[in-house]
């Protein structure tokens, strides 16, 4: 079988179709070539391809094919660029093609397998940028119809796909990512007071990851954190050192980001709250380890791998009650409402000063995460190729 995967996120993460979904690719075309000999892969990307990122998929049954769809979407006009696409992939002969992002859309006329990380863009449209909203509403009917399946990431994401798009529940298939072997070993005390020295952190601290925009609800993280240091300032016993903590904001800016930048420069406590800007993979395992909590209480998610890889890291989380995240939890985090700020602080103070709820929290964790992994990913996947080919 000849398959086909559109894997030009991996090397831009930080825009397109997100840092998210940059690993999910990753991480899904590392292990399909890790457990699959037997069938050919071609891997489609729209830049230069010499990275030290991408030797691990040199092997003699993948073959690297570059084509410039976002140099030509810059300049030519959209029924052009589809020819061209089209007229790429037709030369490979494909039995599948996968598309793991399901932005931008080209009309390929072969069998398509397309992954949908969530429906943001019909669920909370304010939430995403102007620019882009309406050419996803478009083309994004097309993409279910014209896939001949639709992977899911949560049984969250399936619901949403058939309760606003009448899908038949055959046609989706939920897979759940993975979480990096690396997330499940202790950091050592050592690499975490390199980390905090190279983001400039210097006490213990809150953590959060994710592109800085208005869906993470950014804003009122910061309340909240406030909010917790006005708390704690107040209490007796609790004005000492012990007791402070910086709030570390880490991810790509993204839109509205003035707004964030905004209401750090008003805080009271602004000194400590961190931008680290984007982070380079390597940097995350230690940050995780380093965190007394990791906080994501965001308004939506398809899925939310961040909170898995804190949790396989040992560290307790917040996050919100809404879309996949009890799903994906499991009861291994503290549920809040995502809009109530009080609800949030509280959720703070209790994990931080409640030993044996903190406890808890990272023995619930350790059981959560042990369903999860890459390659169950890349084997459901693979599975959903061979189907699809069959059925064809």
């Amino acid at each position: 079988m000849k398959i086909g995967i559109d894997c030009r996120t991996i090397l831009n993460p930080e825009k397109g179709a997100g840092a998210g979904v940059s690993h999910y690719v990753y991480q899904l075309v590392r292990h399909l070539l890790q457990i699959d000999k037997e069938n050919t892969y071609f891997l489609f990307f729209d830049r230069s391809v010499q990275t030290k990122k991408l030797k691990k998929f040199k092997q003699k049954n993948v073959f690297v094919r570059f084509f410039p769809f976002y140099q030509y979407r810059q300049l030519l006009p959209e029924r052009y660029i589809n020819h061209l696409v089209n007229a790429t992939l037709a030369k490979e002969n494909l039995d599948v093609l996968h598309i793991p992002s399901s932005f931008p859309y080209y009309q390929y006329k072969g069998l398509t397998v397309t992954t949908v990380h969530d429906l943001v863009f019909y669920k909370f449209p304010e939430l995403v940028e102007t620019e882009e909203l309406q050419e996803l509403k478009v083309n994004f009917p097309h993409i279910l119809k014209k896939s001949k399946k639709i992977i899911a990431v949560s049984k969250s994401t399936a619901k949403d796909l058939r309760e606003l798009f009448l899908l038949s529940p055959q046609k989706i298939e939920v897979i759940y990512h993975g979480i990096d072997k690396r997330f499940f070993t202790k950091t050592s005390l050592k690499d975490i007071s390199k980390i905090k020295q190279k983001y400039k952190i210097k006490k213990k601290y809150l953590f959060f990851i994710g592109t800085l925009e208005a869906r993470k609800n950014i804003l009122r993280i910061i309340e909240s954190y406030e909010r917790f240091r006005e708390k704690i300032g107040a209490e007796p016993g609790k004005k000492d050192i012990s007791f402070d903590y910086q709030l570390v904001l880490s991810g790509a800016p993204g839109e509205k980001f003035e707004k964030i930048k905004k209401k750090i420069f008003q805080s009271k406590y602004k000194k400590d709250i961190i931008l680290t800007g984007y982070v380079p993979a390597e940097d995350l395992d230690s940050l995780f380890g380093g965190a007394d909590l990791f906080i994501f209480p965001t308004l939506y998610e398809g899925f939310g791998l961040p909170i898995l890889e804190a949790l396989a890291k040992g560290v307790p989380v917040i996050t919100s009650n809404v879309s996949s995240l009890p799903e994906i939890t499991n009861r291994a985090a503290i549920l809040v409402d995502p809009y109530n700020v009080a609800e949030i602080t509280r959720g703070i103070y209790n994990v931080l000063f409640d030993r044996s709820l903190k406890k808890k929290l990272i023995n619930q964790g350790k059981k959560v995460v042990e369903k999860f992994s890459w390659e169950k990913c890349a084997r459901q996947t693979l599975a959903v190729y061979k189907k699809v080919q069959k059925n064809n």
